[in-house]
């Protein structure tokens, strides 16, 4: 975490002193090309170091290109990194059911044989409320998807939170990666968990995924408190937030991955209910589309 923190702070570094020096030399080129020679022989000189000027000018630009590449890689690192961890801890839980279902059924029969019947009853419902709630996650194709709601599944939990998973679609295919749409789904229901987090009792939140004919689409909704008409244009911009100590760049993250995929999200905020629902496109579809359409044209000559 140390060494992205520098590379992110050396990025920011190199973008500003490259941003300087671009346009210092970039002022220099314009005074040299515009400005009126004292001296006819001083012409090649001036034209010389424009030359020089406009080769540093570029250097500095593409400095700044590949700081701004490098923080962004960064950011996609990081994604990957929260993701592959969420898919570990799901592993680990699975190979954990797998071990002790052995010693579970030994422990019915033993119970059986001994005519506990109602032990028996209550170590079966014990057991299988457990195996039920990583069961519920893993309705999707979807490794990384499956992770995340598995540890958010957790997390709410031990939060107080009531988390209901309605999965209508195994999303498969997806236009993106999947550690890109947990980063989408992770922002999202942090989100309502924190807008959660200010009730006493009866936290509700309900995480939809479904698809249509052209797009994937999800909803992250909770019983927190109403967002204010005032702030609903702006929460989606870098640097709002409502959170006492927040950055203000999780659902600004959450736009903008959505938007490079040709996708979006709507926010919809009434007393007693706030639903942040999104879909990205299928490309898929649009490939059939662009074969029916040059079909028709084929037809048509």
């Amino acid at each position: 975490m140390r060494m992205n923190l520098n590379v992110r702070k050396t990025a920011a570094f190199s973008i500003a002193i490259n941003g300087i020096q671009a346009l210092l030399m970039l002022f220099i080129l314009a005074y040299l090309l515009w400005s009126q020679p004292e001296s006819p022989n001083l012409t090649p000189l001036r034209i010389l170091a424009a030359g020089a000027a406009l080769v540093v000018a570029s250097g500095a630009i593409a400095d700044i290109r590949d700081a701004m590449a490098a923080g962004k890689l960064m950011d996609q690192a990081d994604a990957m990194e929260k993701t592959m961890q969420d898919m570990e801890n799901l592993n680990n839980t699975l190979r954990a059911q797998r071990h002790d279902f052995l010693n579970h059924l030994q422990v019915v029969f033993s119970l059986m044989e001994m005519q506990e019947y109602q032990e028996a009853n209550q170590y079966i419902e014990r057991v299988y409320g457990q195996i039920a709630r990583v069961s519920k996650v893993l309705k999707t194709r979807n490794a990384a998807v499956n992770a995340l709601l598995q540890v958010k599944l957790a997390a709410c939990e031990q939060a107080g939170i009531t988390m209901h998973l309605d999965i209508r679609s195994g999303w498969e295919n997806l236009p993106m990666q999947g550690w890109e749409m947990c980063k989408v789904l992770s922002n999202l229901i942090d989100n309502a968990m924190d807008a959660l987090s200010e009730m006493d009792t009866d936290r509700q939140l309900r995480v939809t995924l479904t698809e249509d004919l052209k797009t994937y689409r999800f909803s992250v909704s909770n019983n927190g408190p109403m967002i204010p008409p005032q702030n609903r244009k702006s929460i989606f911009q870098a640097g709002v937030t409502g959170k006492a100590k927040g950055h203000g760049m999780g659902l600004y993250i959450v736009k903008k991955t959505l938007e490079e995929h040709g996708g979006g999200i709507a926010l919809q905020s009434e007393p007693g209910r706030t639903e942040f629902s999104g879909f990205v496109p299928r490309t898929i579809t649009s490939r059939v589309e662009e074969a029916d359409s040059g079909a028709v044209q084929e037809q048509s000559m």
